[in-house]
């Protein structure tokens, strides 16, 4: 029966009245955190495989565990004491190595299970891994499991006559989705027919390269036997040369195998195995590191990418879910009561802040706002060192900071005007007045501190000798030298200041004139990714403690390189370290790599990193680490003295 509006009218005001008081109480101020840190900047994904900063890192460490974890001993030496972390049984409650080293199996536990309930399973490890190389899913470190057997072949789509290769049919439920994936078609490839590779234009960029490129390789007819008869496939059926009179039949993609060629086995529920290449000393190290922790299929599948990282739909496995997010705001992390050593963990929720400013930063630590402040202004530094002595813990890191150059861009392809921007720089001068934190100056690449490790010489500031350089180089005085710009992320400001003092020391000794460009940090990633720049602040912190975590990603065409560089010895003594299974001799042969690295200088490394947090005194369980890590999961508040400090106004 309609119901007249006069008759409705007073439930509507109260149905109002309702909602308006529902929005009120959803827009109410957060109860505070257990613990509040500021984590820099926006995390630009939460997903395991696509992530790259330390922002990320920490969050994602919270949520997510891997078969192994890094982790400080159980006695703590103190936060100012440099604390080693070790990969330590955590999905995996233990794991057997063969004698040749090259086999791993990994037992998980039974008590592991997702924030959902469900069991962590080798299966999820399997998926995981697989779409982390698999092309689509872009992850910058894929290379990381190229120790596998299989692995670089099946991310390159590297194959032969003779292959077992894998065709997606078209039928996947969402085109842009990678899983849940199409039906897969399990063949021998025979013969591979092409269209003759196009000519690159001078001049043309790496990316539109690419792009020419894989619409070539998108022509290809992959001829094959399949159960037993033969067919042909390509993923652009109709611009593919025809076989046998006939278009191929459209596919998706065309991998080697999965099952048959690639070493990552989920023998059953608990077991997963997993066969290298060679002898890898640091694969322990590699599968604690956060790419490669598992994500949930059924999540993923259900949601697809990137809707599965929202609050209210990601599954983790790790020390925490994920409670909110607000962009530009904070992350919300809150304590996973399934997490299978749930006791161990202290804190019942976690407040990452995405602050841009560090002045702010600071202002909240120092107003009793913030436990933990990763980023302060630097003109501050020498203060808060000297008056907050006990809450500064500083420590050297497995850290360098430097400046990517673009090989590719006019004038920085010339390898001696790019020695001579390293000459030019003072970066005692830099540390001394710039960073103020005890940086120190780096005349080399690889940070001191690696067990068995020691640099090349390097190579100190000369001003004298790089103007000699450019001069060789065509420029003398700098004249007539191309356009070049300075990239870097906005936040912190320190970066713009670094970016200043360079500026001002190439327009002093080399007579040229560089722009700088400032960007939002999101940008400034797409940017570097895209080698849409000319030069680029950067910065790397070993995912593991060796010295190859530094060298190997600027082999030629590597997806962490992003300078345009490649060197065939290079690319050579890379491959061969990671095949000698003598320490000695492995390092000599990673030496000998930095060397020509560092002659061929396609970037300039600025200073090695000290930690600079600052730490309220009634955090416990913070301890400095040589890569900065500060696992979430192991920080406990001594609430009584938190109390006592908040009420001071510390």
């Amino acid at each position: 029966m309609p119901i007249s509006f006069r008759k409705a009218f007073p439930y509507l005001i109260v149905a109002i009245q309702l909602a308006a008081v529902a929005w009120a109480v959803s827009m109410r101020p957060l109860p505070p955190a257990d613990f509040t840190f500021d984590n820099g900047t926006e995390c630009q994904t939460l997903d395991p495989a696509k992530a790259t900063g330390n922002p990320e890192n920490r969050v994602i460490n919270g949520l997510f565990e891997g078969l192994l974890r890094q982790l400080p001993p159980k006695e703590l030496k103190g936060p100012h004491e440099n604390t080693p972390l070790t990969a330590e049984p955590a999905m995996a409650e233990s794991f057997d190595v063969s004698a040749d080293g090259k086999t791993y199996t990994f037992h998980i536990r039974k008590d592991a299970v997702w924030s959902d309930g469900s069991p962590v399973t080798a299966d999820d490890f399997e998926f995981s891994w697989k779409r982390m190389l698999h092309p689509e899913s872009a992850s910058q470190y894929t290379y990381q499991l190229f120790y596998v057997k299989g692995a670089q072949a099946f991310s390159q789509k590297k194959m032969e006559g003779g292959t077992p290769i894998e065709i997606e049919l078209t039928d996947r439920p969402q085109r842009y989705q990678t899983y849940p994936s199409g039906t897969m078609k399990h063949a021998v490839l025979k013969e591979i027919l092409k269209h003759p590779e196009p000519e690159y234009p001078k001049g043309i960029s790496p990316d539109e390269k690419t792009e020419l490129e894989s619409d070539w390789k998108k022509s290809w007819t992959y001829v094959v036997d399949l159960d037993g008869q033969t067919a042909a496939f390509s993923q652009e059926p109709d611009e593919a040369i025809k076989f046998e009179g006939k278009p191929p039949q459209a596919c998706l993609t065309v991998m080697t195998d999965w099952k048959k060629t690639v070493g990552i086995t989920a023998k059953d529920e608990k077991t997963l195995v997993v066969e290298l290449n060679n002898s890898t000393p640091f694969f322990p190290e590699l599968v604690a590191f956060y790419p490669l922790y598992p994500v949930n299929r059924r999540c993923v599948e259900k949601y697809g990418s990137p809707e599965f990282t929202q609050p209210g739909k990601l599954v983790s496995n790790g020390p925490f879910t994920l409670e909110l997010r607000q962009l530009r705001d904070r992350i919300r992390l809150k304590k996973n009561e399934k997490y299978w050593r749930a006791e161990t963990v202290k804190l019942k929720n976690i407040d990452a802040l995405a602050l841009r400013d560090e002045t702010t930063a600071l202002n909240m630590y120092l107003t009793g706002q913030l436990d933990w402040a990763t980023t302060m202004p630097a003109a501050m530094i020498p203060q808060l060192k000297r008056e907050l002595k006990d809450e500064f813990p500083s420590a050297p890191m497995l850290t360098v900071y430097f400046y990517r150059l673009n090989t590719n861009r006019p004038g920085l392809g010339d390898k001696r005007i790019r020695q001579a921007l390293n000459l030019a720089i003072d970066k005692k001068k830099i540390c001394d007045f710039v960073t103020k934190a005890g940086e120190v100056p780096a005349a080399t690449y690889v940070p001191p501190g690696m067990a068995g490790y020691e640099s090349p010489p390097g190579f100190e500031f000369d001003p004298e000798r790089a103007k000699k350089l450019l001069a060789e180089a065509g420029f003398p005085g700098g004249r007539g030298m191309p356009h070049l710009e300075i990239l870097y992320n906005d936040s912190p400001v320190l970066h713009r200041t670094i970016a200043e003092t360079i500026q001002q020391s190439w327009r002093e000794h080399l007579g040229i004139d560089v722009q700088l460009g400032g960007l939002e940090w999101g940008v400034y990633l797409d940017a570097q990714d895209k080698m849409d720049y000319y030069i680029c602040r950067a910065g790397w912190i070993a995912d593991y403690p060796d010295p190859n975590t530094f060298l190997d990603m600027f082999v030629t065409g590597g997806l962490q390189n992003m300078t345009g560089w490649g060197n065939k010895e290079y690319d050579t003594l890379i491959d061969a370290a990671g095949k000698e299974a003598d320490p000695p001799k492995r390092m000599k042969i990673l030496k000998d790599a930095e060397a020509i690295f560092l002659d061929e200088m396609p970037i300039i490394p600025m200073y090695f990193y000290v930690s600079k947090n600052l730490v309220k005194p009634h955090v416990k369980g913070f301890c400095n680490d040589v890569q900065d890590l500060h696992p979430l999961n192991t920080l406990e508040i001594d609430r009584e003295l938190k109390a006592k400090n908040v009420g001071a106004g510390k």
